[in-house]
């Protein structure tokens, strides 16, 4: 049978002329664009054309401000935010205080009762990253969510089981304690305010409640979100006076108070009650770790990404090399793009799901993984004209319910977070008498090697289940330096692997494509993870016919309503310029 592949006549000539730039863009790229130390600064923006159907309109504004800037998935943790810097915190006081009033206002992913990592880079040079991801108790084995068949069951997502031992709290007082300007009174003083006076519901709010309320009514009845057995509606004031009295405690005796105090017992009361394995020694063990970031070039910028156990540096700096030995991108949209995008992403998603884990349980082979010699064999294995083939692997679903958001203050420090639950609400467990949602993150653990676990992801025995392990973590907190080592983009994103795309992706859109921040946020998006074998893409967001040479070509394509949600930065000329998800619900605040 040949292989020969046969196109469509009405989409031939697009493939092959969006073809020809690429394989000509093949024959220079063993000398990386990204070796150009003396790379302008940004180059002036174009105006971006997007598929005709397209759910938004090129040209939309992102908000400005000329001294400082945050981007968050609450409007109300953002004014947080502002309130600490212009009463003279940094960027870091700042980060903080929306990471606890997202706890309070964004409850579906914000929290205290989960774990993320924070990427600081500080005016005068410094950089940091600060790894607080959750970690397995000491009683969790290998099999602890498998029955009798050997497969996996919903415990590793619901229930006081799915909870690792959460680090939020002990990230951010860490951070703020070493970088930060503020006391942490200070700096949680603004969600401590909206923990005892409350916030109306709005519908954004409670679409995330209705979609998560049979997990709701199963494990969190007893919370504020429910009023008299049901879900309150939109348009009511939520009080959260117990969340309240938890942060105060926190405000004053620090992050100790979380993880041997008061917080503490009622935690652990709330794991056993419910057949949970957390216990005190495993709250007053937790550390957060300092690790050094990652850094990287791209086309003579320079790009900070977070180390394992995120995944999300490694492997979106291994997308980024590869897509660095063509001088040139195929033009957005058209079909040799979104083969390109596929093929690296596929590339890089392989490695990261066989290469790497919490460092402290096995060699992470990172300098191989983010080096240029190793983009280069891997482009060498990219065909311009076929989809690369792997193994079939279940449908993936849609999460959002990590946060990501970016700071920016007008000394030039800058903070890149991203935090989450897991899975919407975490476990569902709500902790009665501290008032907050507990994290379901033993599922980014391989509960079942090889097996796919809630994302799709199919991870391997180096993620296994042991004690004290960090699951891996596809976050994505980013920052971008322009030539003369000014912060230039800051940016992240929710939503499980495709927080690494998602990420990936708007930085292409500004770097590559010349978009404006508002464009680059609203720009269609596209994601390949090698499992499932499938390109997926948002509704819309591909015209007829790129969709029908890249099925010629040989890709499996899945639609979806929408992919991965961004809040980020830009500097322009004058300021900062901020843009929350425009596909979901959020604010900007600067001044």
């Amino acid at each position: 049978m040949s292989s020969r592949i046969r196109l469509p006549r009405t989409t031939r000539p697009l493939l092959l002329a969006g073809l020809s730039v690429l394989a000509s863009c093949r024959v220079s790229h063993v000398t990386p664009a990204a070796s150009n130390d003396a790379a302008p600064t940004l180059a002036a923006r174009q105006a971006a054309t997007f598929p005709t159907g397209w759910r938004f309109q090129p040209g939309a504004r992102a908000a400005f401000a000329e001294h400082a800037m945050i981007a968050s998935n609450s409007q109300l943790a953002s004014d947080a935010g502002r309130e600490i810097l212009q009463r003279g915190g940094n960027a870091v006081d700042a980060a903080v205080a929306v990471g606890f009033a997202l706890a309070v206002a964004y409850p579906t992913a914000g929290n205290i009762g989960g774990g993320g990592f924070m990427l600081i880079r500080l005016a005068d040079g410094r950089t940091a990253a600060m790894d607080y991801r959750e970690m397995a108790p000491a009683a969790a084995t290998h099999d602890m969510y498998l029955d009798a068949a050997g497969n996996p069951q919903r415990t590793s997502t619901e229930g006081p089981l799915a909870s690792g031992v959460p680090g939020a709290v002990a990230g951010m007082a860490e951070a703020l304690a070493k970088y930060g300007s503020m006391s942490l009174a200070q700096v949680m003083a603004p969600a401590i305010r909206l923990a005892s006076e409350g916030y109306v519901l709005d519908s954004a709010g409670w679409r995330s409640l209705r979609g998560d309320s049979a997990k709701l009514a199963r494990y969190a009845s007893a919370s504020p979100f429910f009023a008299n057995g049901r879900l309150l509606s939109p348009g009511t004031r939520v009080v959260q006076p117990d969340l309240a009295r938890t942060l105060r405690r926190i405000a004053e005796r620090g992050a100790t108070e979380f993880y041997t105090g008061e917080t503490a017992d009622s935690l652990v009361a709330e794991m056993q009650r419910g057949g949970g394995i957390i216990t005190k020694q495993d709250l007053a063990g937790y550390k957060a770790i300092w690790r050094e970031p990652l850094r990287t070039t791209y086309r003579g910028f320079t790009v900070l990404g977070m180390p394992p156990v995120s995944s999300g540096g490694t492997t979106s700096f291994e997308i980024l090399n590869q897509l660095e030995t063509f001088p040139t991108l195929p033009a957005f949209g058209s079909a040799a793009y979104a083969h390109l995008i596929a093929e690296t992403e596929r590339r890089a998603f392989i490695d990261r799901n066989a290469k790497l884990c919490d460092p402290a349980f096995c060699t992470v082979p990172v300098a191989e993984l983010t080096s240029k010699d190793y983009a280069r064999r891997l482009v060498a294995t990219i065909d311009p004209a076929r989809a690369s083939r792997t193994p079939a692997g279940p449908d993936m679903p849609s999460s959002l319910h990590t946060t990501h958001y970016s700071v920016v203050d007008a000394h030039g420090n800058a903070v890149s977070t991203t935090t989450t639950l897991n899975l919407g609400f975490g476990s569902g467990v709500w902790v009665r008498g501290a008032g907050f949602f507990m994290n379901d993150e033993m599922d980014d653990l391989a509960a079942a090697p090889g097996k796919p676990n809630a994302f799709g992801l199919v991870q391997g025995e180096q993620n296994a289940v042991q004690p004290g392990k960090r699951p891996l973590s596809s976050m994505t907190p980013t920052i971008v330096l322009d030539s003369a080592q000014r912060v230039l983009l800051v940016v992240g994103a929710a939503g499980g692997p495709t927080i690494i795309s998602g990420t990936t992706e708007v930085l292409l859109n500004v770097i590559d494509h010349r978009m404006t921040l508002g464009d680059a946020m609203r720009a269609p998006r596209l994601h390949h993870q090698a499992l499932p074998d499938s390109l997926a893409y948002e509704r819309g967001g591909l015209t007829t016919a790129a969709m029908d040479s890249l099925r010629a070509m040989g890709h499996g394509l899945q639609q979806r309503g929408s992919l991965v949600n961004v809040n980020a930065i830009l500097r322009v000329k004058g300021g900062w310029e901020g843009q929350h998800e425009p596909r979901g619900s959020g604010g900007e605040a600067g001044y």
